[in-house]
């Protein structure tokens, strides 16, 4: 299954967001951080280090 990265952003942001309860700041913070940083060239190295 392919599922868009934009769409897995979403649906982990709102189940963050809803089991959790953090600052909305905190929550777009890391999510957008973690975009960044998967279209950057430190991509395939937090790959890497994920798997």
């Amino acid at each position: 299954m392919d599922v868009p990265l934009w769409l897995a952003l979403i649906v982990v942001g709102a189940l963050g967001v809803k089991l959790v309860r953090p600052p909305w700041w905190l929550v777009a913070m890391l999510l957008l951080g973690g975009y960044l940083i998967a279209d950057s060239f430190l991509g395939p190295a937090v790959a890497t280090v994920v798997k």
